[in-house]
C-alpha cells in the first residue's frame, strides 16, 4: 500500500475528521503487536510521555516495573492526558519477570540500552510482537532485566551526546517497530 499523493496546493493543518481518517488508515496497515516494559524509570514526566506514544502506536500492554511511578501521580496523568485508557497497565515488581511474561505472551522482547552485545537499532530484531524495555534514566535497564530479554538494541547517535531521554528513546524505537512493518507490508 502506497502513500496517496498530497492534495494540490499549500498544506493545510488537518481537520479532526481528516485526523482520524488518516489513523484509520495507518491502523489498517498495522498487524504487529506492541507491548512495553518500563524498567525503573523513574520520572513521572517521562512515564507519562512514554504512556501517550504507546498509545499513539497502537500499543497494547504496558508494564511498570521497579520504582516506576503509578499512572494515578497527577505529574504523569498530566503528561499522559488520558492516553492510558488504551493500554492494558500491568504492575509487576521484578521487570525480569516482566520479559519473562511478555515471551510467554508470545512477544520477542528487545531492550533499548547501551550494553555490550547490543545491535544497532537499524540490525535489530523488531519484526512480530515486540515488547521493548527501556530502563531507568541514569541507571538503564537492570543487569537482570537484559539477561531475561531476546535482544538488545542501541539507538546509534553520531555527537558527543551519550543517550537519550527515557522518553525519546521509546519514541525512537516505538516509530521503527512500525516503520519496518508498514514498509514490509507494501
Amino acid at each position: 500500500m502506497t502513500t496517496p499523493a498530497p492534495p494540490p496546493g499549500p498544506p493545510r493543518q488537518l481537520r479532526p475528521t481528516d485526523v482520524k481518517r488518516l489513523n484509520r488508515d495507518w491502523k489498517r496497515r498495522t498487524e504487529g503487536r506492541v507491548s512495553l516494559i518500563l524498567d525503573s524509570v523513574a520520572q513521572p514526566f517521562n512515564v507519562g510521555s512514554v504512556v501517550r506514544t504507546a498509545a499513539a502506536f497502537g500499543a497494547e500492554k504496558l508494564w511498570l516495573c521497579g520504582n516506576t511511578p503509578d499512572l494515578s501521580l497527577p505529574a504523569v496523568g498530566k503528561t499522559a492526558l488520558g492516553t492510558d485508557r488504551y493500554l492494558t497497565v500491568v504492575r509487576e515488581h521484578s521487570p525480569a519477570a516482566a520479559a519473562k511474561a511478555a515471551a510467554e505472551e508470545g512477544f520477542r522482547t528487545v531492550a533499548v540500552e547501551l550494553a555490550n552485545g547490543a545491535l544497532p537499532l537499524f540490525e535489530a530484531p523488531l519484526d512480530g510482537d515486540i515488547c521493548l524495555v527501556i530502563g531507568n534514566e541514569d541507571h538503564g535497564c537492570a543487569p537482570a532485566t537484559l539477561a531475561a530479554v531476546h535482544a538488545v538494541a542501541y539507538i546509534p547517535q553520531p555527537s558527543r551526546v551519550g543517550s537519550f531521554n527515557a522518553a525519546i528513546a521509546a519514541g525512537i524505537v516505538l516509530s521503527e517497530v512500525r516503520r519496518r512493518e508498514w514498509t514490509a507490508g507494501g
